[in-house]
């Protein structure tokens, strides 16, 4: 295996309709990818038939129940052999290219631990004109702080720990907030990297319930500044 070769983990909930889509999106890149790992989390739909339909191409992890989507990518992290790691959502897309770029930096940069790029949004086109018009205003490119537009060296996980699997939500956002607690290095494109789909069921809106975790990661970051000082 070359030590510039990557897996790719895909977490997935029932995510039928869009799964073979971000799939897809994984095999257009021109940069070799070691493996594709998809992580089925306790699908009650055919979200497991779509990903068997590419058949080598694709390793299948299964959690027999809904464990959250950072128990899936920490289940993925365990499996994969590739030296750099790469994550997209079952419902997103990477754009062509993307881990080209990444990797040429990363390569070219062995101060750097993981990039990162812009994510531009758009909305599902199945969706009614009425849920379309509601989430118009959601539509913009930002600077892409997700698991989907990061690549990543393997050996980060060793350093900062696994995503919290107690995190409804935002199991990113505080892996990311004590990757940077302990100095690790990124840098962000002001490219697109990710097309975020905007469609009904996305997690911020589905799991409104858990926007406590937020506070709770708020909290947690607070409490090892506080250490740092002491």
């Amino acid at each position: 295996m070359k030590n510039n070769t990557i897996s790719v983990i895909i977490p997935v909930f029932n995510a039928v309709k869009y799964l073979r889509e971000a799939i897809e999106s994984v095999l257009i890149q021109d940069t070799p990818i070691h493996e594709i790992i998809v992580v089925d989390d306790g699908s009650t739909d055919n979200s497991l038939e779509v990903a068997q339909q590419f058949g080598k191409k694709i390793t299948i992890l299964r959690h027999a129940v809904n464990k959250g989507c950072g128990a899936a990518r920490n289940s993925g992290i365990k499996a994969a052999v590739g030296p750099y790691l790469a994550f997209l959502d079952a419902d997103d897309l990477w754009v062509e290219g993307k881990l080209e770029k990444q990797m040429n930096f990363l390569q070219n940069n062995p101060d750097i631990d993981m990039v990162l790029g812009n994510v531009e949004q758009f909305i599902s086109p199945e969706l009614t004109a009425e849920n379309q018009k509601r989430l118009k205003e959601e539509l913009k490119k930002m600077p892409g702080y997700v698991t989907g537009t990061m690549l990543l060296r393997k050996q980060v996980f060793d350093q900062v720990g696994m995503f919290n699997e107690k995190l409804e939500l935002g199991e990113f956002i505080d892996w990311f907030a004590r990757a940077k607690d302990m100095g690790l290095k990124y840098f962000m494109f002001d490219e697109i990297m990710l097309k975020r789909r905007i469609h009904t069921t996305n997690m911020g809106i589905t799991k409104k319930q858990h926007l406590n975790d937020y506070t709770a990661i708020l909290r947690a970051a607070l409490a090892r500044k506080r250490n740092q000082k002491k």
